[in-house]
């Protein structure tokens, strides 16, 4: 009777689990990027650009779409937020933030023009190579945190309109 009650209880748990669907579905992205430009730091703008262009290229073939024109602006900075009793930094915070403003490709309408920030801290490593690695992933980090604000965003314009 109790593995009956047991395996009941489990089918219901899983049952609930059916309806999973990802936040950054291909299929619900309404916008398809015709144009761009990247001024500022223009290998971060790359690397954002990049990532919302891989998520809307799915929709490329698709006419009912909204075709949009992106201007990105990605600036970094990096300063040192903790010292030894020596002085030597201990520890780093980078900041990226992105200028964003995304026209309808055919209008010229403004969707969305806002600024986007992000941040974290990094300790240094023993290593240098393995400080910049850590700087790497943070700044990896950074740019996948802003892609996914950029997105929300946008998706969240796009489909009020």
């Amino acid at each position: 009777m109790k593995k009956i009650i047991s395996i009941l209880f489990m089918f219901i748990f899983l049952n609930q689990c059916s309806g999973y669907k990802p936040i950054f579905a291909s299929s619900d992205v309404q916008f398809k990027i015709s144009d761009y430009h990247i001024t500022g730091n223009k290998m971060l703008g790359n690397k954002v650009f990049s990532r919302l262009n891989s998520i809307s290229r799915f929709n490329k073939n698709n006419d009912s779409i909204k075709s949009v024109e992106i201007f990105l602006d990605v600036k970094k900075s990096k300063n040192s937020t903790s010292k030894d009793s020596s002085g030597k930094t201990i520890e780093y915070k980078i900041s990226l933030s992105a200028e964003v403003e995304v026209k309808d490709f055919l209008n010229e309408e403004n969707i969305l023009k806002q600024n986007f920030t992000s941040s974290l801290s990094y300790k240094i490593q023993e290593q240098y190579s393995d400080t910049l690695k850590q700087e790497q992933i943070t700044t990896d980090n950074l740019i996948n945190n802003l892609s996914q604000d950029i997105l929300i965003n946008l998706s969240k314009n796009i489909s009020s309109q």
